[in-house]
């Protein structure tokens, strides 16, 4: 079922949407060669908390019977496309990682990512990533009530496979409020079936995930990390909106 917000919801998940802007502004100041991507998780924990939140994804129970996530951020370096788990990995020039932030507030979530450059990285990373970017920006223009789903999801695979690359099929946007994923799926690409009609006050998470190569993906033993199959890079951009009858609000957003 698509749940409609209130005003009072809407609200609230304005203020659980700075605080993970906020979050990932911090983070882009601190991504440098030589630091560890578990420095990145504890600099995102203590923030989310001074403001008030809860680390969504620490201790996310996945449905797919991995052990519960043990993070507060995902850190998704080169080749991972999402979900990978910060650890000991000291990051170096030239990679490129994908943070992905969930902050609770006050009974309702927020969910956004972005892929920032390492140091120097390669022209070929940067507008990976620039087109990730900017295919979710194509998508959200049809995010105004009367359009559909599946509107959103084709503007978001036209722009992304006119500049060569490929989105993936086996991980989508969604939903959210009061859960992390509520309906409806948000994919990335055309289905055969069209979604439903969007409607105002619905809020998703729209995220395109880009592949530099194929779209087909795997999961690695740690049963989170996903990974590109021919190891070319992936990169990933995300926000919650609201639906209206205008242009989408950006929840995820400072100012």
């Amino acid at each position: 079922m698509i749940i409609i917000k209130s005003e009072r919801e809407i609200d609230i998940m304005r203020k659980a949407g700075e605080i993970t802007a906020i979050v990932l502004e911090k983070l882009e100041d601190m991504i440098s060669p030589g630091i560890m991507t578990l420095e990145l998780d504890r600099i995102a924990e203590e923030t989310i908390k001074k403001h008030g939140g809860i680390p969504s994804f620490k201790g996310y129970k996945s449905v797919t019977g991995a052990p519960d996530y043990p993070a507060s951020i995902c850190t998704s370096v080169n080749d991972e496309v999402v979900h990978g788990i910060p650890g000991l990995r000291v990051l170096k020039d030239g990679d490129i990682i994908s943070i992905d932030v969930g902050v609770y507030y006050n009974g309702y979530h927020a969910d956004a990512a972005r892929t920032f450059p390492v140091g120097s990285i390669s022209g070929n990373a940067a507008r990976l990533i620039n087109v990730t970017r900017e295919s979710f920006y194509k998508g959200i223009e049809f995010a105004v009530e009367g359009y559909r789903v599946s509107d959103i999801s084709a503007a978001i695979q036209q722009c992304v496979e006119s500049h060569g690359y490929s989105v993936i099929r086996d991980y989508v946007g969604h939903g959210i409020g009061k859960d992390m994923h509520e309906a409806p799926q948000v994919p990335n690409y055309r289905t055969k079936v069209r979604g439903p009609r969007l409607e105002r006050g619905m809020t998703l998470a729209v995220e395109p995930m880009v592949n530099e190569g194929s779209y087909h993906v795997k999961v690695l033993d740690n049963k989170w990390t996903v990974v590109t199959k021919d190891g070319k890079l992936s990169a990933h951009y995300e926000n919650t909106i609201l639906v209206t009858e205008n242009k989408p609000l950006i929840l995820t957003a400072l100012g």
